[in-house]
């Protein structure tokens, strides 16, 4: 699953911009932190993912089979082989944008070199973004409700108190959010660690009673296992996958880490960890088939049973917390590229801009968790609803892969599809495999994700159609000057600055100010903010300024998609330029639009009225772009659309 951008622990002062470690210290505390948020996901899938495959391959019949068993693994282990380390590890942590991964970095980056096709690319990210807030509400229902399952072998009494401690653990989990991420980060990496250490540990000595799993490693145990059981080997496919749901987490998360760091990690302690589990559970199954009810937590002895529903249970929380703060992290990413009206975002750290908060996501996200908890009340349950949104994300990943390294890294078409197509061929597999679970839950992610695309194209289609209107009614801004300057009006001391959208037109703000009050002040400033296609700005390149006349002026200030607006930092760059101004005796001019639906418009009534809708919950213009409230006046104008 693809935790976007968890930023937790690990963005600690040891990365630079580009998140590469300037120290072996800097190093290890980077790849450690990659331990603890990187890998949380696809770090407690063993917890779940076997058992959902046997079962699957297991068809009709009670027990599983030893060749059944070889082939589970041997799926498994390739799996993990080719699609975390060949397409994530070793190709796509490529694919940077200014240090930056996941899938609207991709977008973004991808967008920027190609001079055709550009909606196609924009599309590509919104489904893939979308897709991801499927994931963000199924991870911690799954996760937690897997570990604390582990319970009902203790006693079968604790059987019904399952429900009640995973919704305990989620609420608490939810409540602690807006405290930010930073205290409990430092503990992510080591807890993660033990929690690497324990399952590979073990699951050694169920693999030296029964060597023979050992031979799962041979891929023609799994390429046997679909040749000869049909359907049932696609539905297996469905449940493999749960094996390496984590994998976008490698990519989304490349800017808090760093290359070298992830890769690291994963080929020194997680993969084998990972293998090394897996081949325990199969092991486990040889010898007992009946362990098939819960054959991670029956590798342990009756003494560790409780101890180890513990560590998997902060191993799960964890695995959650990656989730929900790629969730915030993805929000800001997609309001900034224009895909969502602005919400409230809290900073949570003062050291770590990416430590963010963003409330209405937090709620909507709690919701949507407990009530998929209520509602399928187990891990076995919910794993039919997982998967879809992880391959999907994939293949567009895997599609706008394409574009980067055939246009960026300006490889030939022929090579970089020759590069990409087995990867794509095997996302492809995956997500048909997957699609087979639709009516089992399956259409949980689907139904989430269709929601949020639809939210996404009618903000950006509306935003879009409200552009183009007002433009029409504006009067140019060059013209409007010449006439000012040629018969001024009344003056007043100080210095106005109007917001605006579209720095060629004059502000409505600043035609309504000349028509009410028929006044001008002194210095009078145009205030555009543009959203950059890379993650982050230098301040170097934060404010362009441009003179107009001798009271007018343009301003531009730029902000990388990842970065929260704060216009008074930035216009404090402005001043070392050379612009001179008093903070306190500036006025900013903001206009506030009512909309109404209009008769005739580019889209139908009800996505007018949604698109509306939308613009009424949006945050705050003052509130967003950090701006003194006390400085704010703001001009009410009514605009169908």
């Amino acid at each position: 699953m693809s935790s976007e951008s968890a930023v937790t622990a690990a963005e600690t002062p040891a990365a630079n911009g580009h998140g590469e470690a300037h120290s072996t210290a800097g190093f290890k505390a980077l790849m450690l932190g990659s331990i603890g948020v990187v890998y949380g996901d696809i770090g407690t899938s063993p917890l779940y993912a076997f058992r959902e495959a046997v079962v699957a391959a297991s068809g009709a019949s009670v027990d599983a089979t030893p060749q059944a068993v070889l082939g589970v693994l041997s799926l498994i282990l390739w799996a993990l082989l080719v699609v975390v380390t060949l397409k994530y590890v070793l190709i796509l942590l490529r694919a940077d944008n200014h240090g930056e991964g996941g899938t609207l970095a991709l977008m973004a980056l991808a967008q920027r070199a190609v001079s055709k096709g550009g909606a196609v690319i924009v599309l590509l990210g919104i489904i893939s973004g979308a897709l991801f807030y499927g994931d963000a509400v199924i991870t911690p229902a799954l996760s937690v409700l897997s570990a604390i399952e582990g319970i009902k072998l203790v006693t079968a009494t604790f059987d019904p108190y399952v429900v009640p401690l995973t919704v305990i653990i989620l609420v608490a989990l939810f409540a602690v959010q807006s405290r930010g991420t930073a205290s409990v980060a430092m503990f992510f990496g080591p807890v993660m660690c033990i929690w690497f250490a324990v399952i590979a540990i073990a699951a050694v000595p169920q693999i030296a009673r029964h060597p023979e799993v050992l031979l799962a490693f041979n891929p023609l145990y799994a390429v046997s296992f679909m040749l000869h059981h049909g359907i049932i080997g696609f539905v297996t496919l469905g449940a493999v996958f749960l094996a390496v749901t984590g994998a976008e987490a490698l990519y989304a998360d490349l800017g808090h880490f760093g290359k070298r760091p992830i890769q690291t990690a994963w080929l020194f302690i997680v993969l084998p960890s990972l293998a090394l589990n897996y081949l325990g559970q199969g092991a486990l199954l040889i010898a007992d088939p009946k362990a098939v009810e819960n054959p991670f937590f029956l590798m342990f002895p009756d003494w560790a049973l409780i101890p180890m529903v513990a560590l998997a249970t902060m191993a799960t929380v964890i695995a959650s917390q990656a989730v929900i703060t790629g969730a915030y992290s993805l929000t800001r990413q997609a309001i900034q590229l224009g895909l969502m009206p602005r919400f409230e975002i809290r900073h949570t750290s003062e050291a770590h801009s990416g430590q963010i908060f963003i409330p209405r996501i937090n709620m909507l996200l709690f919701v949507a968790v407990l009530l998929l908890v209520m509602l399928f009340r187990s891990s076995s349950a919910l794993a039919s609803a997982y998967g879809i949104s992880v391959t999907g994300t994939m293949v567009v990943t895997a599609m706008m892969g394409f574009v980067v390294i055939w246009k960026v890294w300006k490889w030939s078409p022929i090579a970089a599809a020759a590069l990409i197509a087995p990867f794509l061929f095997l996302d492809l597999t995956f997500l048909a495999a997957n699609l087979l679970k639709v009516f089992e839950g399956g259409w949980v992610p689907l139904a989430l994700g269709s929601i949020v695309m639809l939210l996404m194209y009618t903000w950006r289609r509306g935003s879009r159609l409200l552009f183009e209107k007002s433009r029409k009614l504006e009067f140019p801004l060059a013209e409007l000057v010449a006439m000012l300057e040629k018969r001024p009006p009344q003056r007043v001391s100080g210095t106005a600055i109007f917001l605006t959208s579209d720095p060629e037109s004059a502000p409505t703000a600043l035609m309504h100010s000349l028509k009410h009050y028929k006044v001008l002040h002194e210095k009078n400033v145009i205030l555009t903010i543009e959203t950059a296609p890379t993650p982050r700005i230098n301040d170097s390149e934060r404010v362009r300024m441009e003179q107009l006349s001798e009271t007018f002026s343009k301003v531009t200030l730029r902000f990388g998609f990842m970065e929260s607006p704060n216009v008074p930092k930035a216009l404090a760059i402005a001043r070392k330029l050379g612009w001179q101004f008093d903070i306190m005796a500036t006025s900013f001019f903001l206009s506030r639009r009512a909309l109404k639906p209009a008769a005739h418009s580019g889209m139908p009534r009800w996505q007018d009225l949604l698109f509306i809708r939308l613009s009424r919950s949006a945050n705050d213009a003052t509130d967003y772009f950090q701006i003194p409230t006390g400085r704010v006046v703001e001009v009410g104008t009514q605009v169908t659309i």
